[in-house]
């Protein structure tokens, strides 16, 4: 299985990018798997810089991970595109293989139906989605392979609630939407996906019924949310943004080391440490 020979660094684009934790979670996979020469940076990189940042890449380069705003406008620098990117018109995973081929993937989707898996979650009939971002479309991505039934997203317009019906047709996924007024009715249903930023859901916490499902919501950091804490206090299963994003990045070092199963243990671990200390 090759390890690249000669070729050693990866890193994480975006902006902002100060606050990621990919740096940690790959540098500690890094180290699980004994390779010392490995390198995992973070730079601040935006639309209108990134071809001029692919332009200066030489051969040490393995691969990238990708954040907001680069998923989409990475795919005209790319030589392969998954079928997974592809279909959420998102990458966040671009691999450089030995032949010098830049191919781009999505580790979101496969990463959110593993983590669920993890928890037991390995079907469901029906399930609902709050908020109509990014991550929602990878939501809904993923909830076309488990979920069997309806997918009711709730959303703050007309324009939202049109833009994921839309992908619902394209992801083969049965979507229904509703109001955002009404986003309380979503706790019904046994899988609850929160895809909304820091605060969004606070209001919505004192709706949680006794004995809910499954709740993924996809925050991490300040954690846990209001609804996530509400959740858990009335008996619910609980998955935060740590576990979408350890399972995410253990996809992408696979991908660029070519070591399978990678270290998903030591990069949550480290991934908790990190966010520990940042709460001190």
């Amino acid at each position: 299985m090759s390890l690249h020979l000669g070729r050693h660094r990866a890193a994480v684009l975006g902006s902002p990018i100060a606050h990621s934790l990919s740096p940690v979670l790959h540098r500690a996979a890094y180290a699980e798997l004994g390779l010392a020469e490995w390198t995992y940076d973070r730079f601040e990189v935006d639309e209108a810089a990134l071809p001029g940042f692919f332009a200066g890449l030489d051969a040490s380069w393995v691969g990238l991970s990708l954040t907001m705003p680069l998923k989409r406008a990475v795919v005209p620098l790319l030589d392969e595109v998954s079928a997974t990117a592809a279909a959420v018109e998102a990458v966040n995973t671009v691999v450089f293989t030995d032949d010098g081929r830049r191919v781009g993937d999505n580790t979101d989707v496969p990463g959110l139906i593993a983590a669920l898996r993890e928890r037991g979650v390995e079907k469901t009939e029906r399930a609902a989605v709050l908020g109509a971002g990014a991550t929602a479309s990878s939501a809904l991505a993923a909830l076309g392979r488990i979920c069997s039934g309806e997918v009711t997203v709730y959303v703050r317009s007309e324009a939202r609630a049109a833009e994921m019906r839309q992908w619902g047709e394209r992801l083969g996924v049965a979507v229904t939407t509703a109001d955002w007024s009404r986003a309380a009715e979503a706790f019904t249903a046994p899988l609850v996906i929160a895809t909304t930023p820091a605060g969004a859901t606070d209001a919505l916490a004192d709706a949680v019924p006794e004995c809910p499902g499954t709740l993924f919501d996809v925050l991490y950091e300040p954690w846990p949310t209001r609804l996530a804490a509400a959740w858990s206090a009335r008996g619910g299963a609980v998955l935060g943004g740590l576990d979408l994003l350890v399972h995410q990045a253990v996809l992408q070092v696979e991908q660029m080391t070519g070591r399978t199963p990678g270290p998903l243990a030591a990069m949550r671990a480290a991934g908790e440490a990190a966010l520990a200390a940042r709460t001190h």
